[in-house]
């Protein structure tokens, strides 16, 4: 792996403090109202026995996700946590539907699905971001070009620059690989970067995981994912520039991303359906606990910054 892919963290200082979180009631089963001896300890609220929790949505969260609620059910073996991927329109869907108690979402809610879903639960829908990413532009790693700026990028995939020697690089067709419309990822990134419709010429792919693997296959590939997904070995993250003129960031390093000075950086959030309590409140309080925060970093991805933490206390308030 060369040196780029590997996250800078020298510095790194994972401010640590019990965060009220956002939440819902959920639906994690048979809550009681005493302590349980043996808790996690994340604040001293109340676990439930044999508690079972759902989480889904954002295919860019599952992984981070999945290995926050493994390690959390390690210390915690009287609680079940399923987590599934799938898009973040699905697991927005899911929750509204009550088939799951949290909502992976790497975009916000919109508000036609907060409507619905105080419609079907009766309860409003609370957030908390747990990380943040930067969404990684991905070329293979043979390609030449080291540097985009967003215009370019938008223009890419609108497009408009159909080859790799339009922006410096060889005469080599551009392929486009990106996410489904269930995707948080494609809303993202449609949002900010094509600032219009993606080309009829990109190709969908059903999750990030696939976009990687096509890249990797394919010197003409160009393809967009969670900074988690970025340091396989046969493609590379470029640095990209806000505009012409100004200076690119490397998205692999942690102080971009925190400073914003990249300009493709977002909170990944979770969304329930009213205040969190029991099993879910003390999940929740784990994932932006120094543990978890260090998990978040181990997965590739980045701590909650200060208006992360102030957003997750002032939503519960």
């Amino acid at each position: 792996m060369n040196q780029k892919k590997r996250l800078t963290l020298a510095g790194i200082i994972v401010l640590t403090a019990m965060i009220l979180i956002t939440g819902c009631g959920g639906s994690a089963e048979e809550q009681s109202d005493e302590p349980v001896d043996g808790a996690n300890g994340n604040g001293g609220d109340v676990v439930p026995e044999e508690a079972s929790i759902m989480l889904g949505g954002s295919d860019s969260e599952v992984n981070v996700v999945a290995r926050l609620a493994e390690e959390y059910m390690n210390d915690n073996l009287h609680v079940s946590i399923a987590v599934t991927g799938g898009g973040s329109g699905v697991g927005i869907s899911s929750l509204i539907d009550g088939d799951i108690d949290v909502a992976n979402s790497s975009r916000p809610m919109r508000d036609t699905e907060e409507d619905a879903l105080r419609d079907n639960h009766g309860e409003e829908p609370y957030a908390v971001r747990f990380a943040v990413d930067g969404v990684a532009v991905l070329v293979n790693d043979a390609n030449q070009v080291e540097t985009l700026t967003v215009d370019q990028v938008g223009a890419i995939y609108r497009g408009e620059i159909t080859n790799w020697s339009e922006v410096g690089g060889d005469d080599q067709e551009i392929t486009l690989y990106g996410r489904q419309s269930t995707s948080g990822t494609y809303v993202f990134f449609m949002e900010l970067v094509v600032q219009g419709e993606y080309s009829e010429r990109k190709r969908n792919m059903a999750g990030t995981s696939d976009i990687v693997e096509a890249v990797i296959g394919d010197e003409g590939g160009i393809g967009y994912a969670a900074i988690g997904y970025a340091g396989e070995d046969g493609v590379k993250a470029l640095d990209i520039a806000a505009e012409e003129g100004s200076e690119a960031y490397d998205p692999a390093i942690l102080e971009n991303v925190t400073s914003g000075n990249y300009p493709l950086t977002r909170p990944l959030y979770q969304y329930m359906a009213g205040k969190p309590e029991g099993a879910l409140l003390d999940y929740l309080l784990f994932e932006v606990s120094d543990t978890g925060q260090n998990i978040v970093l181990a997965e590739g991805f980045y701590p909650i910054t200060d208006g992360d933490r102030e957003f997750n206390k002032n939503a519960l308030e």
